[in-house]
């Protein structure tokens, strides 16, 4: 992900809550977040919208960053609140003393929030339980700055906006800011409108058994429209299949995450049939609220098992956008997928500043070409698959040339602006690619996970050239084969534990030797060979990298470890999954049940929606994993890793063009008796039972053998 350069401050006089110092990154692991993206909620878990990163955001602009409500002179007392769905949540408060004449509670007041794109419903409901005639005045606060998602993130503190009366369907407020609209209308004229302050006041009367709701819905758009609207609603571009086990946790963390990821689908206005656009998944809320060629890939990789639709049209969107020419300010050349893209610039203190469309990504590229040899595995139809061969082309022509150009016939990256992003594979931040003994690695770096990224979209897209009568397949696998035999002379290193591959090759060619997550994402590439896969295998469960509930990116045996580093010992979920599906394909699946294991009850400590990553302290330092307090929730990836650890735990794999699929339950007694019923392959569903002797019972679509090893 892009950096994670500190953010934030208050929003004018309403105090800052202890997560929030100003001209940092605001922290948002107390929050709760509702979703609808291009929108999305941020609230504290009383429900105000009052400080830090706080507010209702619509294509990275803040629309609210105020949104309060209290009664004048009465306490109010917070006692449950939090997220109904991803797109709803709903809080309660006492009104302390009022109507009480026993020591009960009388008057409450229940918040509910609803999101769409776009908009922002929120209902008080006051109701009083009480045996007395209340009265009481209810006064709604709003306010907007109307910053950029990069400002709030980067902790520059704006002057709010001053807002205007409006009276046209309701009444309400209005605020503008170029070309960006926002307006808060009630459904019922409130008692008092003030302006200046953003105050809305209802004079609430309530006898005994009686209640009252008002209605404020906030809108903003854009006038030239979203830069990636949300796709029909009706239209979701996988299956949600019915997952039962012994499990439960494994049956809420997928649920949620299913309901997150439905939440977090972008649409591609250049679809050639805007009825029914390509789709793909933004990368996460808030930072990332938007198309990054990585996430997008490795996301709908893992939810090939719930259909091919996500695949082809991530894989189509970004097609739309690969490199044609070169140009040194984007970082754009022919073939290349892009990193990310933004409707403005990117600028953040320290001098970095990326454009709107920006190709600062060095495993896009092979990434999208394995998608593309995946998603026609598990069933892409060939009507789809070949108008994008030529993509895949220009991909691995950019592949080949890069490495080519490099010196060592390594895939690298080096960021020629000066303001772009110094490394440039997953662990992209400043810090993330090192020694054993902390001193960092100086470009340009070869990363080793980019390698083996790369063998598998050579030998992937030699498979789709043979099979679709295209020139190429035997000098690509060959090229694969060069590569690994050189990735073997220069990649491993050992220390005291044995053998293993660098994290990366540094400008002179020296292995950068820490010992790093990195290591799973080798393996099932057909890198390795078996021998090393084995050690790898139990390198990655040994302590220093398993924390017991996820894979920390560093090893706590490094120098410069921090539970806290955000690629420096934290634990990714995705990271762990990409290891835990590596290791099954390797034939690892003790190893690989055993951090599944983890994962899982990571997820049960987040309430089932894992973050974008949390601290890696390891089980030793208490029962549950601490969270990494600035984290993306939901996080595209992060969700998705659910499907994946699922897939692995069943042992699943297609090859609709050869007719088979397999299913060769490793670590799925776990959690048997197990039936999943909804599972895609080929265009059809599959269902797959486990019981709890073991036994598989699969129904596959016709034409499909099972295969079962």
């Amino acid at each position: 992900m892009d950096t994670h350069v500190k953010p934030q401050d208050t929003d004018g006089p309403v105090p800052a809550p202890a997560s929030t110092v100003a001209g940092l990154q605001p922290f948002l692991h107390d929050s709760v977040v509702t979703l609808s993206a291009p929108s999305l909620a941020i609230s504290r878990a009383d429900g105000q919208l009052s400080a830090g990163a706080d507010g209702f955001y619509h294509g990275d602009r803040r629309a609210l960053s105020r949104l309060t409500v209290a009664a004048e002179g009465i306490p109010l007392a917070p006692v449950q609140g939090g997220l109904r769905g991803a797109d709803r949540a709903d809080f309660r408060a006492i009104l302390r003393g009022l109507g009480e004449t026993t020591p009960d509670p009388a008057v409450a007041l229940h918040r509910y929030r609803r999101l769409t794109a776009g908009r922002l419903e929120e209902v008080f409901e006051v109701t009083n339980s009480g045996t007395d005639h209340v009265r009481l005045r209810m006064t709604v606060r709003a306010g907007t700055d109307l910053a950029t998602m990069e400002q709030v993130k980067s902790g520059q503190v704006l002057p709010d906006v001053p807002p205007q009366a409006v009276d046209a369907g309701g009444v309400g407020l209005t605020w503008t800011g170029g070309d960006f609209t926002v307006s808060l209308v009630g459904e019922s004229a409130p008692d008092a409108v003030q302006p200046t302050t953003g105050q809305l006041s209802y004079d609430i009367a309530l006898r005994p058994g009686a209640s009252r709701s008002v209605t404020l819905t906030c809108t903003a758009a854009y006038a030239d429209g979203d830069q990636f609207p949300a796709p029909p609603g009706d239209r979701l571009p996988w299956t949600a299949p019915l997952v039962r086990s012994a499990d439960r946790g494994l049956d809420r963390w997928l649920d949620r995450s299913l309901a997150d990821l439905d939440r977090l689908r972008l649409a591609d206005p250049r679809s050639p049939a805007p009825d029914r656009p390509d789709q793909f998944l933004a990368a996460g809320a808030p930072w990332f609220l938007t198309l990054f060629g990585r996430d997008s890939l490795w996301a709908a990789r893992m939810l090939l098992p719930l259909g091919t639709g996500l695949a082809a049209g991530t894989l189509r969107t970004l097609a739309r956008r690969q490199g044609t020419v070169t140009d040194p300010a984007t970082e754009e050349q022919p073939g290349k997928i892009l990193h990310e893209v933004r409707r403005d610039s990117l600028r953040q203190d320290g001098g970095l500043h990326l454009p709107p469309v920006y190709y600062g990504t060095v495993d896009a590229t092979p990434l999208w070409i394995t998608l593309l040899h995946d998603a026609w595995r598990w069933g892409l139809p060939p009507r789809d698959v070949e108008p994008l061969l030529p993509h895949a082309e220009s991909a691995l022509t950019w592949m080949r040339d890069q490495a080519g150009a490099s010196g060592d016939g390594f895939l690298k990256y080096v960021d020629h602006t000066g303001q772009g992003l110094s490394n440039q594979g997953w662990k992209d931040s400043n810090d993330s690619i090192r020694f054993r003994d902390g001193r960092l690695a100086s470009a340009p770096i070869a990363l080793c996970e980019v390698q083996a990224y790369a063998y598998e979209a050579a030998r992937g897209g030699a498979s789709l050239l043979r099979a679709f009568g295209r020139a190429g397949a035997d000098e690509w696998e060959e090229w694969a084969e060069r590569l690994a035999e050189r990735f073997r002379r220069r990649f491993w290193v050992e220390d005291a534990h044995g053998p293993y591959p660098a994290v990366a090759l540094d400008r002179d060619g020296r292995p950068a030797d820490a010992v790093t997550s990195g290591l799973g994402h080798l393996l099932g590439t057909g890198l390795l060979n078996e021998e090393e896969s084995a050690l790898l295998a139990a390198r990655l469960v040994g302590p220093d990298l398993d924390a017991g509930h996820g894979l920390r990116t560093l090893s706590s045996d490094s120098v410069g470890f921090n539970p806290y580093g955000y690629h420096t010992g934290s634990i990714w979920p995705h990271d762990t999954a990409i290891a835990v599906h590596g290791l099954v394909r390797a034939g690892f699946p003790d190893a690989a049940a055993s951090l599944a294991s983890g994962l899982l009850t990571a997820s049960a400590a987040f309430d089932d929606r894992l973050p974008e990553l949390f601290a890696g302290h390891g089980t030793e330092a208490g029962p549950g994993p601490a969270p990494y307090p600035a984290s993306c929730r939901p996080q595209a990836w992060a969700a998705a890793s659910s499907v994946l650890v699922f897939q692995a735990a069943l042992g699943l794999d297609a090859d609709v063009p050869a007719g088979t699929v397999t299913v060769a339950p490793g670590f799925a007694s776990a959690y048997a008796p197990l039936t999943v019923t909804g599972l895609q392959v080929g265009g059809a569903r599959l269902d797959v039972a486990v019981t709890a002797d073991g036994t598989v019972n699969v129904s596959a679509p016709r034409g499909l053998t099972v295969v079962a090893p």
